[in-house]
């Protein structure tokens, strides 16, 4: 045995506890709770955190001509609740709002009421970040945003919600239906620099984490830094909702940047503040060092030629860092991170032979089960498995069941009804005893899905949210058709559509090859096929409000040649573009 923490510890069978409201979790998780319920805590003499009020925190911070907003949360409700929580500690006007980064950015409105003229300061990629996830993968964003955060999953029972790692809830079911107020920053940096807020000295330093926009905020007279990298659970390298690479080298160059300002007070995006300059030090310093074990060894295996899961069953963290919980897996696991860091690094290819040209995946699965001996041999296996709480075991198994047979949507993920039982089995016996919110909210909204209580069938699909549309110019959105290109249904099209946009504007899309290359600006192709419409109803159209048969039969889209716009359309996978 190993002095350290091994793959077994993301989940540990036999360490289920029971939450207040009949959730089964990892006792570990149901105590991860206590640190995230709402409360508002006073940091130093100037300074405040209400924790629990969102999935991040909202942060205050006075300065002699005002109160300093950081981070708005979710929506204005959010916000609209913390600053009445607030104003019992101070009627100090607002002057100014800081993002932190992209995520927490939408209850900005709630504070125009006490400052119309609110001056917003932010990382220059906060628009840009915004703009990426709401458009071309909205669909898998948004699946994976249900399964991270548990938007499917009940309140109470054994599959009710206990936390979400970083907060109680994804977003406060208080405060429906979620107005969004984001308001975009007019004073943005994408280097060091330093000025004046509300009277105060204030230093932003980019320092990515999670979000490539992410900054840290110093505040030298108070000694108070405010941050996105110190968690109150072990960093996720890796997201399970899918998220683009976080390199841990950055990481630690943040870390360490914010170790060196000698902080006495230390405000988070989540979880509880922290005060004390040695207690800040240390935990900032085991925080980045955690993180360096898991590069650091990640890199080690990988050069002395080990595969991926030989390196996963290779890396132990050291028992330390299971001493604090902001070091402990309480929101991802470490087996997950060290594949990303595997990934991030050297791609999908491991060295693993079997990994070179693998069998496609429903013919592989048909091959395994009869080499198993046939489906009741497997079936025999899981049922097995299942008895013996190797779930690790008894997913694989399961997942061959479920998967073997590709569906009408040509997803391998049919399966009889006795077998979704037994991978649905399975997921939660690994999500009652995992400490990893992430994992446990994954396996049981999964669990949910397979088991017929729940039907995300409409993750599936590509829906454009009218609102996310309407931030860009409207020639920009008709370039998001290409990821739904159908090429079966293109053929050897050759054709290029101009639209035009009554409000202003106009943008091009031509098929060829099987793909829809966008073209926006003054010069756009020639084309006989064109087509005019109002950028609010063709937000509906793309937004599944509209059909397009019905706005060319109502006259709110025109065009000479309807058979051929017609045509043109069908060839993308949009409900909308084809009814």
């Amino acid at each position: 045995m190993s002095n350290g923490m091994s793959i077994s510890d993301s989940f540990a069978v036999g360490s289920t506890a029971t939450g207040p409201r009949g959730q089964r979790a990892h006792p570990l998780t149901i105590e991860h709770s206590d640190r995230l319920v709402e409360k508002l805590y006073k940091v130093g003499d100037k300074a405040w955190s209400l924790v629990g009020n969102g999935l991040s925190n909202q942060s205050f911070v006075e300065g002699p001509e005002g109160l300093i907003v950081i981070d708005t949360g979710e929506c204005n409700e959010e916000m609209a609740a913390a600053l009445a929580a607030v104003r019992k500690e101070t009627n100090a006007p607002i002057a100014a709002c800081i993002y932190t980064h992209f995520h927490y950015v939408g209850g900005t409105e709630a504070l125009l009421a006490e400052n119309s003229a609110l001056p917003i300061w932010g990382h220059r990629g906060v628009q840009a970040n915004l703009e990426r996830f709401g458009g071309e993968i909205a669909p898998r964003v948004t699946r994976g945003l249900v399964h991270q955060f548990a938007i499917a999953m009940p309140e109470e029972g054994p599959d009710g919600v206990v936390n979400v790692g970083l907060g109680n809830f994804f977003r406060n079911p208080n405060y429906a239906p979620f107005t969004d107020g984001y308001l975009p920053a007019q004073h943005t940096f994408d280097a060091p620099m330093k000025t004046t807020i509300a009277g105060l000295a204030v230093e932003f330093y980019p320092a990515p984490s999670d979000a490539t926009d992410s900054a840290t905020i110093w505040f030298p007279e108070l000694k108070l830094a405010v941050n996105n990298l110190l968690w109150p659970a072990l960093f996720n390298v890796f997201a399970i909702r899918g998220e683009e690479y976080r390199d841990p080298r950055v990481l630690l160059r943040g870390l360490d940047e914010l170790n060196a300002l000698g902080a006495d007070h230390l405000i988070g995006a989540h979880g509880p503040p922290m005060s004390g300059a040695d207690e800040i030090h240390q935990c900032t310093l085991n925080y980045r060092d955690s993180i360096q074990f898991m590069w650091d060894q990640t890199v080690r295996c990988a050069n002395r030629g080990l595969t991926l899961n030989e390196t996963i069953a290779a890396i132990k963290m050291p028992e330390f860092f299971k001493g604090h919980f902001t070091t402990q897996q309480l929101y991802g696991v470490v087996e997950h991170h060290v594949r990303q860091i595997y990934t991030g690094l050297f791609g999908w290819f491991d060295e693993d032979e079997a990994n070179l040209f693998p069998v496609p995946g429903a013919e592989r699965l048909q091959k395994l089960i009869a080499g198993f001996g046939g489906v009741a041999a497997v079936r025999h296996a899981v049922d097995q498995a299942l008895t013996e709480e190797d779930f690790r075991w008894a997913i694989e198994l399961a997942s061959w069941l479920v998967r073997c047979e590709l569906n009408e949507h040509g997803r391998a993920d049919a399966g009889a009804d006795e077998d979704r039982i037994r991978l649905a089995t399975a997921l939660r016996g690994a999500a009652y005893s995992t400490t990893s919110a992430n994992v446990r909210n994954w396996c049981i909204t999964r669990a949910l899905e397979l088991d017929g209580s729940s039907n995300l069938q409409r993750f599936r699909t590509h829906r454009f949210q009218k609102r996310e549309l309407a931030r860009r110019p409207a020639a920009e959105s008709l370039g998001l058709l290409r990821v739904l290109l159908v090429p079966q249904r293109a053929g050897e099209l050759q054709q290029t559509l101009k639209l035009s946009f009554t409000d202003g504007g106009a943008a091009a899309l031509t098929i060829r090859h099987a793909v829809a290359v966008p073209a926006v600006g003054e010069v756009l192709p020639a084309t006989s096929l064109t087509a005019s419409i109002s950028s609010e109803h063709w937000f509906e159209i793309m937004g599944g409000k509209l059909a397009l048969s019905k706005a060319m039969s109502d006259g709110v889209l025109e065009t000479s040649d309807a058979a051929g716009l017609k045509a043109f359309f069908a060839c993308f996978d949009l409900v909308t573009l084809n009814s």
